[in-house]
């Protein structure tokens, strides 16, 4: 072989591993989260479930079950996503959960338990900082501030607000249920969803002592009968949504200084649905442009266009959810797939959402798991 053909060669070669190259340095990477869902134990379900999720195939593989938990239903995971917190959801001795995550191997290692202050735990949140760790007390319609520790556990309640009130339902609006807690993005606004006394009542987080203070105005009153639950911020960080369980609606707010300013509230329903209510979740994607709301009775994810100036919201179609009761539902961090989990028919149905009409398609991809209440990701790297 002359020096000419070798030469001819070696650039061959090394033509062929530059093309190799440049296509796998095109190629979309692999986004790779895991999956955490918070069920109730009641039934046949062993405690909190990890699994791998990719967002680009939307399959998924089991990795893990936390197991020896009363109803961990609700979760929240640490701004440094190296803790997860769970609410112990029972009405008698309710308690918070504090959790390593080892993102190696896929597994949660409880550092902590704490009493919730409270019957019924049904909401957790961390504030920003990864200092505290707020519960709502569905039973007892209170709300409690427990430090977070050195290590991720977290020390006994240092404060326990306790609301007052009742409203006009009589069987489910006798005494203050408290069902959400909501962090602003600037982590001193707190909002908090009383189904009982259809208040939205505000509070400001000192983030170096824990306490919450009275927010101004100290809380935002929606219609008598709604029964507000579940709340979220749009990321422009103008507009704040809560779904209302029991009136099936969704209220849109101007949110400025820590005050809540309504503009708009719409059905979750078909015009000519005329059964049972009851909301569950909302959620945004994550560009902004469309908001969802879940259906426990109608079984469905009610889907709206977001208008990028006044926040106002309009309806676009509901969407079956392919199982029973969507209790908890999220929208993976790519805005690609949402994952629905159904508490009664013991599935996350996986769709994928058309990110130009907000619409969603069955993939016809499911997770088994019993009585799922609550999904949470973080990333897997």
């Amino acid at each position: 072989m002359n020096i000419k053909t070798k030469l001819l060669l070696v650039l061959f070669v090394l033509f062929q591993s530059f093309a190799f190259a440049t296509v796998a340095y095109n190629q979309p990477p692999s986004k790779e989260f895991y999956l955490l869902v918070g069920t109730y134990t009641s039934g046949k379900s062993e405690g909190i479930y990890v699994y791998k999720f990719n967002s680009e195939t939307g399959n998924f593989q089991a990795i893990s079950i936390a197991k020896n938990l009363k109803n961990p239903a609700f979760l929240a995971i640490s701004p440094n996503q190296k803790y997860v917190y769970s609410v112990g959801e029972v009405n008698n001795g309710g308690a918070v959960y504090a959790f390593e995550f080892d993102k190696t191997k896929g597994e949660l290692t409880q550092l902590s338990t704490q009493s919730a202050n409270g019957s019924g735990p049904c909401h957790v949140a961390v504030d920003k900082t990864g200092k505290w760790v707020i519960v709502g007390n569905y039973g007892a319609g209170s709300l409690s501030i427990l430090p977070v520790e050195s290590n991720g556990g977290i020390s006994a309640a240092i404060q326990t607000i306790q609301h007052e009130g009742k409203s006009i339902d009589v069987n489910r609006q006798d005494k203050p249920h408290v069902h959400s807690i909501n962090i602003a993005p600037n982590n001193l606004d707190v909002f908090v969803p009383d189904l009982g006394i259809d208040k939205i009542v505000t509070y400001q987080l000192d983030t170096k002592t824990g306490k919450l203070n009275a927010g101004n105005p100290a809380f935002t009153k929606v219609k008598d009968g709604t029964g507000p639950r579940h709340f979220t911020f749009h990321p422009n960080k103008k507009f704040a949504y809560v779904i209302q369980e029991l009136s099936g609606d969704i209220t849109g707010f101007n949110y400025k200084k820590g005050s809540l300013e309504a503009f708009q509230t719409i059905s979750t329903l078909p015009a000519d649905y005329k059964d049972g209510k009851s909301c569950a979740d909302i959620h945004i994607s994550p560009d902004g442009k469309f908001l969802y709301g879940s259906n426990r009775i109608h079984d469905s994810i009610a889907i709206y266009a977001i208008n990028q100036k006044t926040g106002e919201l309009t309806y676009i179609t509901n969407q079956s959810v392919l199982g029973k009761k969507p209790r908890n539902f999220m929208i993976d961090p790519t805005g690609k797939f949402v994952l629905i989990a159904n508490q009664d028919s013991d599935n996350i149905t996986i769709f994928e959402r058309d990110p130009v009409k907000g619409t969603l398609t069955a993939t016809g991809k499911e997770i088994s798991v019993p009585n799922p209440v609550c999904l949470k990701m973080l990333d897997a790297k």
